[in-house]
Parts: structure tokens; C-alpha cells; sequence
């Protein structure tokens, strides 16, 4: 199940508010009387709509989340109370998640890479858990913060099952921090501004995943699946630009729907995008990309690893060879890690030390020129088919430029437009500049800004559900990884 499902917008989401609130209700009842409540029952409520919506897909995988919670409820415990053996305790957790994640994900492409330089080994065909990668992480997290003393093990199993399982994020992040909503499982309150807030959030995100992602994917695919073999130079462009759309729209707007969520149950997670394709380096837009995953690495990897100060060169490679593996089990993954790691350790020695003497449009430029190349290696697992994108990307075709090229830019202009003005921070420019032309008119600024939240957050609904009426295409492109 994803949120851009016309069964999980009218089915599930209102079937859950509704036992939500019931369950609400009963823990005002019970906390009645009592300093700092319950949230017992909405706890409960939520984790059983969870495991519903992951098991909607993968009803077996679900046992197998089931027992990374409890692995790591146990070692929660155990580092707790291990004393000298903690650290010892916290090595051998980690390594049986990530066991766990290797299994499922990198068993099968170990085998066939062995195979394939001439080892004889039976190569197994697993199918990927939905989410793994994402809640493994937190696992790992949760350990680790455990361990250093910034949170407190779980003593509930309901409760960490909670934090692993929660829904709005389950399937593909943003990757939370225990510490992050350790509060709030035990204690938590909504307002009506949450709520509004949460649901505006939501609807933004599915906006962005089905008016505009889910268009650029059509796009993409005509000229990097369909069009492959016939490929021209404009159309290896045009593919993989609405490829840099879609995955920035898909991605993000999934983001947005899940810190909307999440916001409507009393939880505050933190930001995962920055408006990346608005970057002036390489290191800027990784700062902007996925931010949750960017600061999983850099505070569980890059530090301990020694960080800046000592073998940097060298701690920056090994996270993003590990950034690229996360991504997939494939070569590209990992040689998209590398591609960028190089880069940003290049830069740290040489453009981010006169960056304030170049002008910002060659910034720009340069930064989404190495973006849109890196989202070409990403995109083709086979380096055949990357092979054949690269020489129409580079002119290396008798075909510079053909009538589907032009078609593709004139009947979506529009399409294009909204695409390249969305992803850049027009929200917030919009919500100053209302905010300074009404200034010292508080009560009609407010109107305003109800009225027009109100009228966008329709627009979106409704023409949502219109485009996902028959819709082909809607799967969410980072819950494969």
C-alpha cells in the first residue's frame, strides 16, 4: 500500500482516523485524573494499522520485521545493563542487523558478482522486504544512541515497535531518530493548528507525487525505456531531466506526505528536503538531499570514522561507497556513490575554497550538470542500456535532435514550467512576500493565508484523485530501496 492509493486516501486513512480517535477518547478517559495522561490506546491503535498497511503488500515480510524489533528491544536491554560488555553488546546488535539487511538485499548480487569473475555458487533469488533499509537504520540508530546515552532503552516493546513501524514513515523514510519522537510515544498532544498543518503537508506531498512526479515519469520513460534504442541527444536530455523531476517530486512529495502525517498524530519529524536542485555545489545539494540520510552517515560513519579530523579523504569515500550501496544491489548504486563521493572530496580541497569568488549562476550550472549526470548513472542498472544513454547524451548519435524530442517540451510545457518552479522555494517566497505586504494587518493576513490553504489544499485533492483514476504508474521510486 502507498499513500497515493485511492484505497489508502478513502479506505484506510479514514478508517484509521476514525479508531484513532476513538482510541483518543478512551485514553482521556483513563488519564483522567492523572499529571501526564496516556497515549496507550492510540499507540496501540497505530501500531495494528501499521503492521496492517505493511503486510498489505508483504504479509510474510511482516514476521520478519516483527523480529528485528525484537532483536532489538533485547539489545536495547542488554546494552543497558552490559556494563564493561556494552560496547561488545552494541558491536554484535549492529552486526545482526545489518546481517539481516545483507541477507535480503546483497546475498543475491554477492552470488551473481562472484559468479560472474568465475566462482561456481547457486545464485538465490530473494525478493527485497519493502522498508528494509529504512527501518534497519533506525534499528542501528536506536542501538547506537542507546549505547552513547542519548536516549533511553525502551522498556515497551509496544512502544519501539511503534518507532520502527510507524506507518506515515515506514516505507521510505525520512530515516527518524528514536530521540527524535521519544517524547511523543509516551506523550503527545494535537492542535488544530497540527492537524491543519499536517493535512496541508499531505496534500502538498501527494500534489507533488501525482501531478508532478508521476507525469515526469511518462515522460522519462517514453525516451529511457521505450525510446532507448532510437535515442536521440535532445531526448536523452529531455528523458533524463524529467527523470531529475520525477525523483526529486516522488521522493520529496513522499517525504512531505509522511511529515504530514505525522504532524496530524502529535509527531515532529524533521525536514528531509532543502530544495536541493536550488544547490551551488555538490556538497550543498547532498546537504539538501535526503537529509536523513546524509546525517545517518556523517553521525553513525563519517564522525567515528574520524571525520575531518583524520584520513578524510578516505572517511568520505567509504560513506558514500556505503551511500551507494544503501541505494541498491547493483553496480550503478555504487558507482553513483562513488561518482559523488569523488566529487565532494574534490570540491573540499578546491571549489568550496573560492566558491565566493565564482559567480552563483556557474555554480548553479555546474552543480546541476553533475547532478543530472549522476541521475544517469543512477537510473540504468544495465551498463549496456547506460552505455547507449551516455553516447545520446554526450552527441555520440546520427541523431541530434527529432520531432518526439520537440513534442516531448511543447505539449508539456506547462508540465515543465510547474516542475522547475516548484522545485524551487516559491512557498515560502510567497508566504513572506503576503506576510510583508500585510503587515500590520494580522486578522486579514490570517484570512488570507486559511482561504488560500484552504483553496490549494482542494485543488490538490481534487485533481489528485482525478489523475489516479486509472492510473498505471504510482509506485514510489525509493520504496525499492
Amino acid at each position: 500500500m502507498v499513500f497515493s492509493d485511492l484505497f489508502f486516501l478513502f479506505v484506510f486513512l479514514p478508517s484509521f482516523f476514525v479508531c484513532y480517535m476513538l482510541a483518543a477518547w478512551g485514553d482521556k478517559m483513563l488519564g483522567r485524573g492523572k499529571a501526564d495522561g496516556s497515549n496507550a490506546a492510540k499507540n496501540l491503535v497505530l501500531v495494528a494499522f501499521s503492521l496492517v498497511f505493511y503486510a498489505w503488500g508483504e504479509p510474510v515480510y511482516v514476521f520478519l520485521m516483527l523480529a528485528s524489533v525484537l532483536l532489538n528491544y533485547v539489545f536495547g536491554l542488554l546494552i543497558v545493563r552490559g556494563g564493561r560488555r556494552s560496547k561488545a553488546l552494541l558491536a554484535f546488535g549492529v552486526a545482526c542487523n545489518i546481517a539481516i539487511l545483507c541477507t535480503f538485499k546483497y546475498l543475491g548480487f554477492l552470488a551473481a558478482t562472484l559468479c560472474g569473475v568465475g566462482v561456481e555458487l547457486p545464485v538465490p533469488s530473494i525478493a527485497l522486504p519493502i522498508g528494509i533499509s529504512f527501518y534497519t537504520f533506525q534499528a542501528i540508530s536506536y542501538l547506537v544512541d542507546v549505547y552513547r546515552g542519548e536516549s533511553k532503552a525502551q522498556r515497551k516493546f509496544v512502544d519501539l515497535l511503534l518507532y520502527i513501524s510507524m506507518f506515515p514513515q515506514l516505507i521510505a523514510g525520512p530515516i527518524v531518530r528514536y530521540g527524535t519522537v521519544a517524547g511523543e510515544i509516551r506523550k503527545r498532544h494535537v492542535s488544530v493548528d497540527d492537524f491543519a498543518e499536517g493535512s496541508y503537508r499531505f496534500l502538498i506531498g501527494l500534489g507533488k507525487k501525482v501531478i508532478l512526479a508521476n507525469q515526469m515519469s511518462e515522460i522519462a520513460d517514453q525516451f529511457l525505456v521505450d525510446g532507448l534504442g532510437s535515442l536521440s541527444t535532445a531526448g536523452a536530455w529531455i528523458g533524463i531531466l524529467a527523470f531529475t523531476f520525477q525523483i526529486y517530486f516522488d521522493f520529496s512529495g513522499y517525504s512531505d506526505m509522511a511529515i504530514g502525517l505525522a504532524r496530524c498524530l502529535g509527531f515532529h519529524f524533521k525536514e528531509n528536503f532543502n530544495h536541493p536542485y536550488c544547490c551551488d555545489s555538490i556538497t550543498d545539494f547532498w546537504r539538501r538531499w535526503h537529509i536523513s540520510l546524509g546525517s545517518f552517515f556523517r553521525d553513525y560513519v563519517y564522525i567515528p570514522m574520524g571525520g575531518n579530523r583524520r584520513h578524510q579523504a578516505l572517511n568520505i569515500l567509504v560513506v558514500w561507497f556505503l551511500t551507494g550501496m544503501w541505494h541498491g544491489a547493483s553496480w550503478n548504486f555504487i558507482i553513483w556513490g562513488l561518482y559523488f563521493g569523488l566529487i565532494v572530496m574534490t570540491e573540499k580541497y578546491t571549489l568550496l575554497r573560492v566558491k565566493d569568488r565564482i559567480p552563483s549562476f556557474f555554480l548553479h550550472l555546474y552543480s546541476l550538470a553533475a547532478v543530472v549526470v549522476g541521475w544517469g548513472i543512477f537510473y540504468f542498472e544495465d551498463f549496456g542500456s547506460m552505455l547507449v544513454f551516455f553516447n545520446a547524451f554526450t552527441g555520440n548519435v546520427p541523431v541530434l535532435a527529432d520531432f518526439v524530442s520537440q513534442s516531448a517540451l511543447a505539449d508539456n510545457f506547462w508540465l515543465w514550467v510547474a516542475a522547475i518552479v516548484f522545485s524551487m522555494p516559491v512557498r515560502g517566497f510567497v508566504s513572506r512576500s503576503v506576510g510583508r505586504l500585510l503587515a500590520g494587518h494580522a486578522a486579514v493576513k490570517d484570512g488570507v493565508f486559511l482561504v488560500s490553504r484552504l483553496a490549494v489544499s482542494v485543488a490538490l485533492l481534487v485533481l489528485s484523485v482525478a489523475l489516479l483514476v486509472g492510473a498505471t504508474n504510482n509506485a514510489f521510486i525509493y520504496t525499492r530501496f
